[in-house]
C-alpha cells in the first residue's frame, strides 16, 4: 500500500498526515515514478500555511524528488520504464512514496548523480542557476550579497558565485553557519544579529555597494539590503523566510536607480528547453566538483511535520530531503 502526506486543512506542521494513497495508473503523457527521496524547501513551508494559496484541499504537498520510472503512460517518449530521474516543479504531490506526474516535467539523472543528491538540488540548485545567470549575470568583477548563505540555496550560491570569481559577502545567524558559508565559499561571512548587515557591507566594498542582494528573508532584511546596493545596482527577492515583505513605493527605488524583481524558478523553468538548460547547468557544475551539496538532514517521509517545525527554526543547514 502507497503512503503519502496529506494535507487536508492549511496551518502548522501538524496538518501533515500520514495516510494510504493511491496514485492510480498514469494518464497519456505521464510516468509513475517510485520514490528514493523527496527535497525539503521552503516553499513547502508557504504552501502549508497558506501564505501560498493552493488550488484545492486535500492535497499531497512538495514539489520536488527524484526516483525510478516504474510505469509509463500513453505518448510518453522522454523516458522509459527503469529510467532515473529528478524534478522540481509543479504539479504538487511530491510527498508521497509513488507518485504520478507528467513526462515532460522530468529530467533524466547522469549516473555520477544520486537519487538522494538530486532531490536535495534540484529545486534549490536551478534557483541557484537563474540567479547567477538570469537575474543578474554574475562574473569575476560582480560582487554579490546573498543572505541565509548557509541554507540550502545560500550555500550553493555560494560555491557557484566562487567558481565565477565573484566576491560573495553572506549574511549567517551564528559562528558556526559563518564557518560553514566561508567552506562554501563566502569571502565574507556577516553575523546579522551582532552587527549591522548593510553598514558592514558598506564597510567590505568601500562604500560602493554590491552589485547585486539575494534575498530570500523578506520582511526582516528588504529594505536594508536596498542599502547594500550600489547605484543601479539588483534586488532579488526570491522567498520570505521571514514573511512577505509589505508593499512599497516604486520611489524607494529612486534613491540609487535601483532594480528590482522577484522572481519564480517556476516561469524560469517553464519551457522545457529551459527546465533542461537549467538542468544540464547544474548537474555539470556538481560533477565537476565546483559545487558540493551536502545532505545535512534526512528525514522519514513520515516525520515530515518534524522536518518543517526545524526548518521553520532554523535548526537546518544546507540541503534537507524525505526519505519514503
Amino acid at each position: 500500500m502507497n503512503h503519502a502526506i496529506v494535507m487536508h486543512r492549511t496551518g502548522g506542521p501538524e496538518v501533515l498526515t500520514w495516510e494510504p494513497s493511491d496514485p492510480g495508473q498514469p494518464g497519456p503523457g505521464e510516468v509513475l515514478v517510485q520514490q528514493e527521496a523527496i527535497g525539503l524547501n521552503f516553499i513547502d513551508v508557504y504552501q502549508r500555511n497558506g501564505l501560498y494559496p493552493l488550488p484545492s484541499l486535500p492535497v499531497i504537498p512538495g514539489l520536488e524528488g527524484a526516483g525510478r520510472v516504474t510505469m509509463v503512460g500513453a505518448g510518453v517518449t522522454s523516458c522509459r520504464e527503469g529510467d532515473r530521474v529528478a524534478y522540481a516543479n509543479p504539479p504538487i504531490g511530491a510527498y508521497s512514496e509513488l507518485r504520478a506526474i507528467p513526462a515532460h516535467r522530468l529530467v533524466k539523472l547522469p549516473e555520477a548523480i544520486s537519487c538522494r543528491q538530486a532531490a536535495a538540488m534540484m529545486l534549490q540548485g536551478m534557483t541557484a542557476r537563474y540567479l547567477l545567470k538570469s537575474c543578474y549575470e554574475v562574473t569575476a568583477e560582480t560582487t554579490i550579497l546573498i543572505h541565509a548563505a548557509a541554507g540550502g540555496v545560500g550555500s550553493i550560491v555560494c560555491q557557484w558565485a566562487k567558481a565565477l570569481g565573484a566576491t560573495v559577502i553572506g549574511t549567517v545567524g551564528s559562528q558556526d553557519k559563518a564557518r560553514l558559508a566561508a567552506a562554501n565559499g563566502c569571502h565574507h561571512p556577516v553575523l546579522y544579529q551582532e552587527e549591522d548587515f548593510s553598514a558592514r557591507v558598506r564597510e567590505i566594498t568601500d562604500g560602493r555597494g554590491v552589485d547585486v542582494v539575494y534575498d530570500s528573508v523578506g520582511q526582516t532584511t528588504f529594505h536594508k539590503s536596498l542599502d547594500c546596493l550600489r547605484p543601479m545596482g539588483m534586488m532579488v527577492s526570491f522567498g520570505q523566510s521571514s514573511g512577505p515583505v509589505e508593499p512599497i513605493s516604486t520611489g524607494l527605488l529612486a534613491k540609487g536607480s535601483l532594480f528590482l524583481t522577484r522572481p519564480s524558478l517556476m516561469h524560469y523553468t517553464a519551457e522545457r528547453q529551459n527546465l533542461l538548460a537549467h538542468a544540464e547547468d547544474l548537474f555539470a557544475m556538481v560533477t565537476s566538483g565546483r559545487v558540493k551539496i551536502p545532505i545535512n538532514q534526512e528525514y522519514p517521509l513520515r516525520e515530515a511535520a518534524r522536518a518543517h517545525r526545524d526548518l521553520e527554526e532554523r535548526k537546518t543547514t544546507g540541503s534537507s530531503i524525505l526519505l519514503p
